[in-house]
């Protein structure tokens, strides 16, 4: 792709991704405070029980293709064909294992800790129902590949924000008139259901009768690779909730999952800004090596622009926050999001490295990579358990940082960036946001009312951001700055 169209389509994806993740963040927000004050830890903690196992098998209906179709220097309809036949077929035999393995899925938490404190006799038939929403997914997922590849960031904007908007509506709904847990649920099918249809009313792309599974076998030696990756992601990212279901109980599942959830909210608008243009951005430049490093430091000072401020700023407001929004009854959950905050912003990060050497048709680093943060997680999970809820979150997030280290040794490979040019592409920001942080909490300590003192915070944090950045002189900042202004050459890839 010539540099100029790559520019453009990279400035107009960044545009719209941040449109949309930013529309997310606040539906995501609003709903999820009317759901938080009408729902208990207990009634999230059933959800969240169910969590893993419907990830892993969105994960093995997927099979690493939709990556590998994006990969691909040429894609044909055949192509598209063989990944939808294969997505339908694989979600429909998943269901109908996990329909009948569900009351073992029940078996297995009602002999822990969790069954003392909680009826779980509901658990077997929420888990039958919650796993319709994957096999709901698996009719959209060649259509969402296709808008992927061709770099369609507006149409899969709107059709997330519709979506949210649909399901959240009908969620809260249900849990108002007394359906809890159960509405948590219908709210991810849903979610689905409106997906799909909105791939499939924005995609040009069509599947046909017969089909040919050959393309599978030409990608099969990537998505494999990619397929082992993601279960490994999903199990270490669900590892805490599946101990604490097993070890402790129910509601702590509860009021660990509320703290997760506004965190990874907010990392997930970082990743999300990102993730539509990371990978086919990169792809297109992967064959010059100095460009490819060029375009990734860029994307990684941009993320780190982003992250820092956004997820410190979170555990700087996590008190006030929680307090207004969801009330006093999820207060214990303070402690812990502001945990997660600080380790958070290692998530865009990772996702960015693993977008690189995906690029560089490696996944198979990108494997043993995730495999071996999944060792460690696991080892420091079962060192750290017995001491305590907040030591393994603490644990656990030391060593989601301490991996960014093997991520950037993956990537020195592939193009040659030195860790201490990343180091210097990440610290400023990290340091300019901490420093600002302590700042923001200093001048508006002497602030006693809650809700002046959590805009204030805010708006403080803001404002000093803002001016140190620009007193600084970033790059980053002018360009997005410029960009928003309109001015010529506000971005360069």
């Amino acid at each position: 792709m010539p540099e100029s169209s790559l520019k453009e389509k990279t400035a107009k994806g960044l545009v719209w991704s941040s449109i949309s993740n930013g529309a997310q963040l606040l539906l995501g927000a609003v709903f999820g405070i009317f759901l938080a004050r009408m729902l208990t830890p207990s009634d999230y903690g059933m959800v969240g029980l169910l969590q893993v196992f419907g990830l892993i098998s969105s994960v093995l209906q997927d099979s690493g293709f939709r990556t590998a179709l994006a990969n691909r220097k040429v894609v044909l309809h055949e192509d598209y064909n063989a990944v939808f036949w294969f997505n339908v077929g694989v979600g429909t035999l998943l269901y109908v294992i996990l329909f009948f393995l569900a009351p073992l899925i029940t078996e297995f938490y009602q002999k822990s800790e969790a069954a003392s404190d909680y009826d779980l006799s509901d658990l077997t038939p929420l888990a039958r129902y919650a796993f319709l929403g994957f096999l709901i997914s698996s009719l959209g997922m060649a259509p969402c590949a296709y808008l992927f590849r061709t770099l369609q960031v507006k149409q899969k904007a709107i059709i997330t924000v519709t979506s949210l908007t649909t399901s959240s509506v009908i969620a809260v709904t249900m849990v108002y008139f007394g359906y809890a847990y159960w509405g948590l649920v219908t709210q991810s099918i849903a979610f689905a259901t409106c997906n799909t249809v909105l791939f499939w009313y924005f995609s040009r792309w069509r599947p046909t009768w017969p089909v040919t599974f050959r393309p599978l076998k030409e990608m099969f030696g990537f998505s494999c690779k990619l397929l082992a990756t993601d279960i490994c992601n999903v199990i270490n990212a669900n590892l805490l909730t599946i101990v604490l279901g097993r070890v402790y109980s129910v509601h702590e599942v509860g009021v660990y999952n509320q703290a997760g959830k506004w965190t990874i909210m907010g990392s997930n608008m970082i990743t999300g800004t990102v993730k539509e243009v990371a990978q086919p951005v990169l792809r297109n430049v992967s064959d010059e090596r100095e460009r490819h490093k060029r375009v990734f430091r860029k994307m990684l000072r941009f993320t780190a622009f982003v992250a820092f401020p956004a997820l410190f700023g979170l555990a700087l407001v996590a008190r006030e926050f929680t307090l207004i929004t969801v009330t006093e009854k999820w207060l214990e959950s303070v402690p812990l999001m502001q945990i997660l905050c600080v380790g958070a912003f290692a998530g865009p990060v990772q996702y960015l490295c693993l977008n690189l050497v995906i690029t560089k048709d490696r996944s198979d680093l990108v494997f043993w990579n995730t495999v071996g943060m999944g060792a460690a997680q696991l080892a420091t999970v079962l060192l750290s358990y017995p001491y305590g809820v907040y030591v393994m979150v603490c644990a656990c997030t030391c060593v989601n940082i301490l991996g960014l280290g093997l991520w950037f040794y993956f990537v020195h490979r592939e193009i040659g960036l030195r860790l201490r040019e990343a180091f210097s592409d990440l610290f400023p920001y990290a340091a300019i946001a901490g420093l600002v942080m302590v700042a923001t909490a200093f001048i508006t300590s002497p602030i006693s009312n809650l809700y002046l003192l959590f805009g204030a915070k805010i708006v403080v944090a803001a404002v000093l951001y803002v001016a140190v950045m620009w007193l600084c002189g970033s790059a980053t900042f002018k360009e997005c700055a410029g960009y928003l202004l309109k001015k010529k050459g506000a971005v360069e890839i």
